[in-house]
């Protein structure tokens, strides 16, 4: 991997959250910008490209391979890895939300479909949480609460991504088509993959969504004491993630469910509103 400008990555692959935020203190921007590169081209590996299922697993094992070097104390041949390692050690990071992460993407690779919620969530503990957790712990307040709090908050931001990107996971070329709804509450909607690729919203979708974007809110909302919990520019950044997922739960509720013709996402005119939410 080539020694890239970690910040400067964290800024290409911006989606709908801070990242690396201006708001924190200094010293934190360079350790977040080496985790989001970690998880951004790991999840690349199992997204991006024409690899093949073979290569895209080679490529995380690989990974792999690299933080069981990091535990075993030894020295990465990549320039990534090197000061990545540095930073782990430096700040006291866990090894395993990194592994957890690589888990749930080699799942994304093998699994396109989920039987229920509690395997929907379980995804999420480990595609999303560990972020919100290594951020407690650069932050020094991995308390149990407070990371029961983060759990709430990353699993909500990852089913809202869901419901975003609902169009582009079930695109063939690109994702397989993968479906994170859940497939014995699409059966009691009604809901078919059919009507997925047809792009149909019509009223039982709209209920189906409506449904969906209750219970993303009331977890995000279960986990809003945090930004609360969190001192000074921490706190105003935790709040600041938890403003962006409430505006994009505003605009998924404001076009009915149809995220094929009117994908929601955060745009410039939108942060002076999630600003302002944020100070409160």
């Amino acid at each position: 991997m080539q020694n890239l400008d970690h910040t400067a990555l964290a800024r290409q692959h911006y989606e709908n959250f801070p990242v690396a935020s201006f708001v924190l203190p200094a010293d934190l921007r360079e350790p977040i910008a080496l985790i989001y590169q970690f998880a951004r081209s790991a999840d690349d590996f199992a997204d991006e490209g024409q690899y093949s299922q073979t290569e895209r697993l080679a490529l995380l094992n690989h990974y792999v391979n690299e933080l069981d070097l990091i535990k075993a104390k030894g020295r990465s041949e990549s320039a990534f890895f090197v000061a990545f390692a540095q930073m782990i050690d430096e700040r006291k990071l866990p090894l395993a939300p990194f592994y957890d992460l690589l888990d749930a993407f080699k799942q994304d690779v093998t699994t396109t479909h989920y039987a229920d919620f509690d395997a929907v969530l379980a995804y999420c503990k480990r595609s999303a949480n560990p972020i919100g957790t290594l951020l407690l712990h650069l932050f020094n307040h991995a308390t149990a609460e407070n990371l029961a709090y983060s759990g709430h908050i990353c699993s909500a931001l990852q089913l809202i991504n869901f419901y975003q990107d609902i169009a582009i996971d079930f695109d063939e070329q690109f994702h397989q088509r993968r479906v994170y709804l859940c497939q014995d509450e699409m059966q009691a909607f009604g809901i078919t993959e059919t009507q997925i690729a047809a792009g149909d919203c019509h009223a039982n979708w709209v209920r189906f969504m409506d449904f969906n974007l209750v219970r993303a809110e009331a977890m995000l909302q279960a986990g809003k004491p945090l930004g609360h919990a969190l001192p000074g520019r921490m706190g105003l950044e935790m709040r600041l993630i938890i403003s962006a997922g409430e505006a994009i739960i505003r605009k998924l509720k404001a076009v009915n469910g149809d995220i094929y013709t009117k994908r929601p996402r955060i745009r410039v005119w939108d942060w002076p509103r999630i600003f302002l939410n944020a100070l409160y």
